[in-house]
């Protein structure tokens, strides 16, 4: 039995639609009046999140796990932006940016940036033990992370590299160093998981300041995102100091425990 006929755009009872209709109307007004099925989708709510794909890849998503845990009523949505070339998704609560100091927002990680290498690129070198060996290595190259500032550092007046392909995002660089593609200029707290698992190693310092730091801005009236705000902002604490310790038990390991034969003989002496 049709219940509609449609008009244009819109949608007409048919003589039998309004029988039925009276019917059936004490039972819709009841349902109405209880909308179970809609309940839970009411009490959540909504943070959206616009963060740059390395940072949310990760930083961002592998401690996404406890913000999610503790505010189950809390619908997340994470978005991608592509800092480069100024392209953002669109209106968020919560903005992740790479910026210059002076930019507004809260900084999240106080990093360094210092040469890194798979092992496996290291074993078909010679060996790097001072800034300068990096004559002998392919650097990777990208226009966020130039490596004329960490040069002017460690006392080297070269330009910038020209040599390779040039990746426009900090995530492509380390999986292009992973790959034993070349010696990368990275950051401790980007690295760590590689770090940690020895895929990466330290080279030497100085350490330098990145030229863009990630910072965080809470767009949103909702006191959602001011939480998570200051929830992002502890997690990246933790991450650079569990980095740096990593970096500086790579480059400065303790020493290894004596042998017997060597305690032997600092007892004869």
């Amino acid at each position: 039995q049709p219940l509609f006929t449609r008009q244009g755009k819109s949608l007409a009872l048919t003589a039998g639609g309004r029988d039925y209709l009276d019917q059936v109307r004490s039972a819709l007004a009841l349902l109405a009046a209880m909308p179970q099925h809609r309940r839970a989708a009411q009490r959540r709510r909504r943070l959206r999140v616009c963060a740059p794909p390395t940072f949310a890849r990760l930083i961002l998503v592998p401690e996404l796990g406890s913000f999610t845990q503790a505010h189950e009523d809390l619908e997340l949505e994470i978005v991608l932006s592509i800092p480069f070339l100024d392209v953002n998704a669109g209106s968020a609560d919560v903005e992740v940016r790479a910026s210059d100091a002076a930019a507004e927002g809260d900084m999240l990680l106080d990093d360094v940036v210092l040469p890194m290498a798979a092992p496996g690129l290291l074993a078909n070198l010679p060996a790097l033990k001072a800034p300068a060996d990096l004559r002998h290595a392919p650097l990777l190259r990208t226009p966020i992370e130039p490596w004329r500032p960490w040069f002017m550092a460690a006392g080297l007046d070269w330009p910038e590299p020209t040599d390779g392909p040039r990746l426009v995002d900090l995530g492509l660089t380390l999986e292009a160093a992973l790959c034993g593609q070349g010696v990368v200029l990275g950051r401790p707290s980007l690295a760590r998981q590689a770090l940690a698992e020895g895929r990466l190693l330290p080279l030497f310092g100085p350490f330098t300041r990145p030229q863009l730091l990630y910072q965080v801005a809470p767009h949103g009236g909702d006191g959602a995102a001011a939480e998570f705000c200051d929830w992002l902002t502890g997690c990246c604490a933790r991450i650079a100091i569990d980095a740096m310790a990593l970096v500086q038990d790579r480059l400065h390991p303790p020493p290894a425990p004596a042998t017997p034969e060597e305690l032997s003989g600092r007892r004869r002496r």
